[in-house]
């Protein structure tokens, strides 16, 4: 018997088996450059109900690469900071809050400028889309932690979180 698998059946294995694959290839690392707005440091958090656990990183740019991840995945920032995530690799992003996962009373963010997650997936890729070299911003007034997602690369577990401190 013949098996059909759906696009998004096959994009969630073959990220599921590049993530295994990559898992040990990288690492990161924190330098600061002497510009505030960027610094980066890591702290530890078991703050498990919002971010998951592991390390926050106080910084305020994210890289989107083509290993279909946010790098750093956890950070942190003060009210008030502008968050930048950049796409450094080839293959394109996008940046969606999920709509149920924002502190109540926060603005909703998601690149390609849209109010609501589900306007971001209905638009996608013909707006929203962060291609090569290109970047979104978003300025985080309320305080609580922020999940998001990129639509293409979400089934390959490409999400992150923004704690406003």
């Amino acid at each position: 018997m013949t098996e059909h698998y759906s696009r998004r059946k096959v994009l969630a294995l073959t990220g599921a088996v590049s993530g295994v694959a990559l898992a040990g290839c990288s690492s990161s690392s924190g330098t600061g450059d002497g510009d505030d707005s960027n610094t980066t440091t890591t702290t530890e958090s078991s703050d498990d109900n919002s971010g998951g656990s592991g390390s926050w990183t106080e910084t305020s740019t994210v890289e989107m690469t083509d290993s279909l991840k946010f790098d750093p995945k956890r950070i942190q920032v003060s009210t008030g900071t502008t968050v930048t995530w950049e796409n450094v690799g080839a293959v394109a992003h996008s940046v969606t809050a999920f709509e149920n996962e924002i502190p109540d009373g926060a603005a909703y963010f998601a690149s390609g400028g849209f109010d609501s997650e589900q306007a971001a997936n209905d638009n996608y890729p013909d707006k929203g889309s962060i291609a090569k070299g290109e970047s979104y911003e978003h300025t985080f007034e309320t305080t609580g932690t922020y999940k998001y997602y990129c639509i293409p690369h979400e089934m390959s577990g490409m999400v992150g979180y923004v704690k406003v401190v």
